[in-house]
This record gives C-alpha cells, structure tokens and sequence, in this order.
C-alpha cells in the first residue's frame, strides 16, 4: 500500500500545509515549531504506517499519528485562546483533525496485531 494513495494521508497532508500557512507570521518561535511539528507528524506517521512491512509495526506508526492529531488539536485550541490562530482557521483544523483521527482509527482496524 502506497501512501500517496489513501486520502487520510492526503488530507494530513493538507492539514499540515494550512497549519504552516496560518502560522507563517508567528513570532513564538517556540509554539510556531511545536505546532507545525505535530501537524508535520501526522501526515508522516501515517506514511511511514503504511509502508512498513509487518502489521505490529504499521499499527504503531498509525496510533502515533492518531496521538499526534491529538496533540495538535490541543496546540490549535491554545492557540485559539491565545490570539495565535485565527478562530474561524482553528475551529476548521479542530474539525480535520477528528476526521483524520477517525480515518487513522478505521486504518488501524485493517492491520492484524
């Protein structure tokens, strides 16, 4: 299975892009890098998911990527309340990342642990 292939890795993708976008004119350095980092995360554990050879192995890189949706929508949360990201931009990647988080969750579902 290619990654390129399944559009959870694909809206991850685009998830990440706009988070990036959104934050190209933050000056926390700090919250800029651990927030684009989680999104990053994603989009490439799904991708390293998918093309490992053992099911043990994939389903890790899947529930790592589901976590890091998690995470991401805490940051986008406290960014939120922070004045750092937009609330209308927020509250859309708030909505991707439960959409992705229940694609990753069906994913998993395919691998035998």
């Amino acid at each position: 299975m290619k990654c390129e292939t399944l559009e959870v890795w694909k809206l991850a993708c685009a998830l990440c892009s706009d988070v990036y976008l959104g934050m190209k004119e933050c000056r926390d350095y700090g919250f800029k890098d651990q927030i684009t980092r989680s999104g990053l995360s994603v989009a490439s554990n799904i991708a390293e998911g998918v093309e490992r050879e053992s099911d043990k192995e994939s389903w890790r890189f899947l529930d790592i990527a589901q976590a890091s949706t998690a995470e991401l929508k805490t940051q986008i949360y406290i960014g939120m309340k922070i004045g750092y990201v937009v609330r209308e931009s927020g509250l859309k990647w708030v909505k991707e990342c439960d959409r992705i988080h229940m694609m990753i969750r069906s994913l998993k579902r395919s691998f035998r642990v």
